[in-house]
């Protein structure tokens, strides 16, 4: 069984138009991937979240050579890069 993080609960609790991105300092797929989701967040009025994996050891470990890793509520909808349509859909669909 995978050691739970508090990031867990609130992953779980997220609405439909919470993104969460998890990322870490650094990394250039993480910086592109927050430009391209930048104007969904503003047109969707979505609530954007950062977690830097590296300030908490069970994201680190579960997240390490995936960042960077999106959710959209409580369902992880990309890694590594985003497909800009699909997520477009999701926020749609979201309001």
């Amino acid at each position: 069984m995978t050691p739970e993080s508090p990031e867990d609960a609130r992953i779980a609790a997220a609405g439909p138009r919470d993104l969460t991105i998890y990322s870490r300092p650094g990394c250039h797929l993480c910086d592109e991937m927050k430009k391209q989701i930048a104007p969904f967040v503003m047109k969707f009025r979505a609530n954007l979240r950062e977690v830097n994996i590296d300030n908490d050891p069970i994201l680190r470990q579960r997240y390490n050579e995936e960042v960077p890793v999106l959710f959209l509520g409580s369902r992880k909808v990309a890694k590594y890069s985003v497909d800009m349509e699909q997520l477009r859909a999701q926020l749609q669909r979201a309001e």
